[in-house]
């Protein structure tokens, strides 16, 4: 099988799940990759329009950001796909209406991704599945915990806009992995999307006390007004690590960003864990 995307967080928790399985996979990465791994074939994705091996691979799951899979379409009629298995995000629904000009662009790139997808798919006659994960977290990689992680390492604080109590539901890594390789044997969801949320919903607030009890902290939550917040958000993207962080994030601790994963627990067997973080998620 392809993977596209394979040195990514979720990537590379498909590579042990798809070796232990004994699949023999051919991984894409836009870097060269020296690597030897048992049954992984490391290939460098060559630029659009270019020629590319193509022996024959059937079946496909796309952990890259599913707005640069248009580029590769071509790519993937040489290898003959048959199914695409493809990571898009919820955040196609909870940044469309942002007051964050970069976020909006996110949400609409997420949405022409996955409406490329299906035209494509269909004009072909491949299977297509997307799977919109939440807030994805593990192994000290993520953007999401890890990030709140070392905010708090560094500052030993962490901000609040008011009391933070909008609910949300992380989910592991392998969690998201484990589906898309369910995505990708599943006869029911050929040209299906789903939500895949964590298996446990709790406030913003929670979440973050439950960052400092991780890393053996007791908790020093601020609660600031908007308006601080965006004088702390000014100072804070002076730092390379923070430049994506908005005052939006701070408008979102109030929402509830909550999504049902009913059907993805019915055509894909998907049993996400509760929000329990090991030093193994913490970044080193």
């Amino acid at each position: 099988m392809g993977l596209l995307g394979a040195t990514s967080l979720v990537g590379g928790c498909l590579l042990t799940l798809l070796t232990e399985g004994g699949w023999q996979v051919c991984a894409f990465s836009r870097k060269k990759i020296a690597r030897h791994m048992a049954q992984v074939t490391w290939r460098q994705l060559v630029l659009p329009g270019q020629n590319s091996q193509a022996e024959g691979i059937a079946d496909w799951i796309c952990v890259a950001p599913v707005w640069v899979l248009p580029d590769y379409f071509s790519m993937l009629e040489r290898y003959g796909a048959r199914r695409v298995v493809v990571l898009s995000s919820t955040s196609r629904f909870t940044k469309e209406y942002s007051s964050d000009a970069e976020e909006q662009k996110t949400a609409a790139q997420l949405a022409a991704g996955e409406e490329s997808l299906r035209q494509w798919a269909e004009g072909r006659g491949v299977e297509w599945v997307v799977l919109r994960p939440t807030l994805i977290y593990g192994f000290g990689r993520d953007k999401n915990i890890a990030e709140i992680a070392r905010f708090i390492r560094r500052f030993r604080f962490f901000p609040l806009f008011g009391p933070a109590r909008g609910l949300r539901q992380p989910v592991h890594a392998e969690d998201v992995a484990a589906a898309c390789l369910a995505a990708l044997k599943s006869p029911a969801a050929a040209n299906h999307a789903y939500n895949l949320s964590g298996g446990e919903v709790l406030p913003y607030r929670e979440m973050v006390g439950r960052v400092f009890t991780a890393l053996h902290r007791r908790p020093l939550l601020v609660s600031i007004p908007l308006g601080a917040f965006r004088v702390a958000v000014s100072w804070l993207r002076l730092f390379p690590r923070y430049r994506h962080w908005s005052t939006a994030m701070a408008e979102r601790m109030h929402r509830d960003l909550v999504f049902d994963h009913a059907e993805a627990v019915r055509d894909l067997g998907f049993s996400p864990r509760p929000f329990r973080l090991g030093p193994e998620d913490l970044p080193a």
